[in-house]
């Protein structure tokens, strides 16, 4: 009878063997975890499409960063929803806008830990898209001064990082240039390079009160079905200025995640998006899979694409499980 010269089982034998050879390993300090700031106080607004995820007031939304930080979590990712809306999101860039004033009360209390925020119009637009509208149009370059307002106030107020996720053309460039015109050249971008128009989102726009008015966000979020604009668009970005790049969302993007830190070699973060986190949850509540395995397998596959960063709503649940390993 023939027995193999390999016989690649015999490194999977027991759990010490595994762990020696294992060639992705999800730590603690991958994650990060997103936080919606809203008015109000004593605010804790469960999101019905993300069981466990709220909309908090500032109040509490420090009393989740302090959990977080407790954890070993290392960051914490800031989106607002204001209490009015307008056509040009002037919460976006409001020097006491609910996340200008979040990120101060996180800084205050919770030293240590990094406040990374998102950088957009769309939660404060009435019309729920990312940039100026005019005659149904979203317009590039003039969004573009708002972004890098936006960026500048919360560099102000105390954010360890930036992160435009609005798609628009040239933006990183804005927002590096009006960084560090103001003095804030050591505030890294963390630019959503290769974000796709994913029916994924659905679960977030409840969550930051941010579903376009009419249309939809095809005409500058990019084409799913396409990878070689992805490495352009990342390439793009690094040009520009960003610090690190990232694929949004992740689980249907491992391919751009794993072509894009192979071209490039850059610091690379992947967004594990809110679509992706409430079909584990609803799968796990029916019975259906086991939500700590998944929940790790799935993570631990991001990061064996090539993430250095992921950002996940699993991020707490992540960090109690791998205290446990």
């Amino acid at each position: 009878m023939y027995f193999p010269a390999h016989r690649l089982r015999r490194l999977r034998k027991n759990e010490n063997f595994r762990r020696m050879v294992r060639e992705a390993t999800l730590s603690v300090d991958d994650l990060i975890y997103p936080l919606f700031a809203a008015p109000g106080e004593d605010l804790k607004k469960e999101i019905s499409s993300m069981p466990g995820n709220y909309q908090l007031s500032i109040d509490l939304i420090v009393e989740e960063a302090k959990e977080v930080k407790g954890l070993g979590i290392p960051a914490v990712l800031l989106f607002g929803i204001p209490e009015t809306k307008d056509e040009a999101g002037s919460g976006a860039y409001d020097e006491e806008g609910i996340v200008q004033r979040a990120i101060r009360a996180i800084k205050k209390e919770v030293p240590g830990l990094l406040v990374v925020t998102d950088v957009c119009l769309c939660e404060y637009t009435s019309h729920g898209h990312c940039g100026i509208v005019r005659d149904g149009e979203v317009l590039n370059d003039i969004t573009l001064e708002l972004l890098a307002k936006s960026a500048i106030s919360h560099a102000e107020a105390g954010a360890d990082m930036v992160a435009p996720s609005d798609m628009m053309d040239g933006r990183v460039a804005a927002i590096r240039s009006g960084l560090d015109e103001n003095g804030f050249q050591q505030i890294p971008i963390m630019a959503y390079s290769a974000k796709q128009a994913s029916a994924l989102y659905g679960p977030f726009r409840e969550a930051a009160e941010s579903t376009p008015q009419f249309g939809d966000r095809r005409s500058y979020q990019m084409d799913a079905a396409n990878g070689l604009e992805a490495i352009r668009e990342t390439a793009l970005d690094i040009e520009e200025g960003a610090d690190i790049v990232m694929v949004k969302p992740a689980l249907s993007c491992l391919d751009l995640i794993y072509a894009i830190k192979r071209e490039f070699g850059y610091p690379t973060a992947a967004y594990s998006v809110s679509g992706e986190f409430s079909m584990i949850k609803a799968a796990a509540e029916k019975g259906w899979i086991d939500e700590k395995r998944v929940v790790l397998e799935a993570l631990t596959g991001i990061k064996r694409a090539g993430a250095d960063i992921i950002i996940t709503y699993h991020a707490k649940d992540a960090a109690r499980w791998l205290s446990e390993a």
